[in-house]
């Protein structure tokens, strides 16, 4: 069976643009690549950290990055990829920084009520649901509800009005609801609503936290508040701004909503698999254990300041610790700590982890699935959207 074969995909509908660049960045033009660990890097003779096999740099770092999405002078940047974010907002006046009148943030919104549409409460999951269902993952939506939605009905998991239909079937989403595309709230409102359905059938819809969770949250509460970041000063709402933060999410945004963004999980084990939004060995860095790391990001979350978030997003926005010679050993240390034989992740678009993004062909990626790499250790699940890809679900496990 091909990958076609098990992943048809119909020609999904295209709700909006793609004019963000697909990797993220920060502040000051360069997309954060971690120093590898010694014990990943390539050996005397191998190939150099800028070639296509290395798991640090190569497709999308950042000498590619600068050299297509150039950033100088103002922080927050001057190149083409912000000037069409910001003559899209503006209505055409390219290159101008947002304005210091306009606050960075909104009002909280009320507490969880019976008025809230997510608390309506449902009718309980039956005596004797029977069986449990099969697994789902979903990757990066990044604002593309009509793409998700075709996706989801395509797997038969929600019907023709986007209402769940897959009984007792598990579903977990991988991270990235917003950003780049145009309705990173109304994703969060589908999940939402389908999490509360698919609980009433017996089944379950969860999600990761992703790092662009972390960033619209760290815009919404910091703002334009400086932060220290490895480059400098920076700020939540530069680094929003700059990897597709759209204000009409941000205006949107609830006390539900953040409610919920707030007490999402890191890290989960199901049926061996690993879920992780990104491709790193970082989340080593917050606990030992599952409880440890999704306790960790929580009480940060909580109580924490500006300083802490942005490390958070920093270290989460870390990716490629999979690919190349010393990827199975990055995968192998992170089952060894958590669990699981196979590590399934989002964020780091397919088309980088692949090379087909360095193409000049012009063409749409091909993307014809999940991508099953590390000598079969990872999976990696973002298909693209963002840059005309496909926005992926698939059930597990995938072969």
């Amino acid at each position: 069976m091909t990958p076609e074969d098990r992943f048809p995909g119909p020609e999904l509908p295209q709700s909006g643009p793609h004019p963000q660049q697909d990797l993220d960045v920060l502040p000051y033009g360069s997309y954060f690549e971690p120093n590898p660990p010694s014990e990943y890097q390539n050996s005397p003779g191998e190939q150099s950290a800028g070639g296509p096999d290395a798991t640090y740099s190569g497709y999308g770092g950042a000498r590619y990055l600068e050299q297509h999405w150039p950033v100088s002078g103002h922080p927050i940047g001057q190149g083409p990829a912000y000037a069409s974010f910001l003559a899209a907002e503006r209505g055409g006046n390219q290159g101008q920084a947002p304005a210091q009148d306009d606050p960075p943030t909104i009002e909280l919104g009320p507490p969880i009520t019976e008025e809230n549409p997510y608390a309506t409460p449902y009718q309980p999951p039956p005596a004797d649901p029977g069986p449990i269902g099969p697994l789902y993952v979903v990757g990066d939506v990044h604002g593309y509800l009509d793409e998700l939605l075709a996706a989801l009905h395509q797997q038969g998991l929600v019907d023709g009005e986007g209402h769940w239909s897959a009984g007792r079937s598990r579903v977990w989403f991988l991270g990235d609801f917003t950003d780049r595309g145009p309705d990173g709230i109304g994703v969060i409102n589908l999940v939402m609503q389908l999490a509360a359905e698919a609980a009433a059938a017996g089944g379950y819809c969860r999600a990761l936290m992703g790092n662009h969770e972390l960033l619209f949250l760290g815009a919404h509460r910091y703002g334009d508040e400086p932060v220290q970041s490895t480059a400098g000063t920076a700020s939540f709402r530069a680094a929003w701004l700059l990897n597709g933060g759209q204000q009409h999410d941000l205006e949107r945004l609830e006390g539900h909503h953040i409610s919920w963004l707030s007490r999402l999980p890191a890290i989960a084990l199901e049926d061996g698999h690993l879920l992780l939004h990104s491709d790193t060995t970082a989340y080593l860095e917050f606990g030992d254990s599952i409880d440890e790391v999704n306790d960790a990001v929580h009480d940060l979350l909580a109580d924490e300041g500006a300083d802490e978030w942005w490390d958070a997003f920093r270290r989460f926005t870390k990716r490629f610790a999979f690919r190349g010679d010393g990827g199975p050993m990055a995968a192998g240390e992170l089952l060894g700590t958590y669990g699981g034989h196979r590590v399934v992740h989002g964020h780091s678009p397919i088309p980088y982890l692949t090379g087909e993004a360095n193409s000049d062909s012009g063409e749409r990626p091909y993307v014809p699935g999940p991508y099953i790499y590390a000598d079969e250790l990872a999976v990696a699940m973002d298909g693209g959207v963002t840059m005309e890809g496909r926005l992926l679900v698939a059930r597990l496990p995938v072969d």
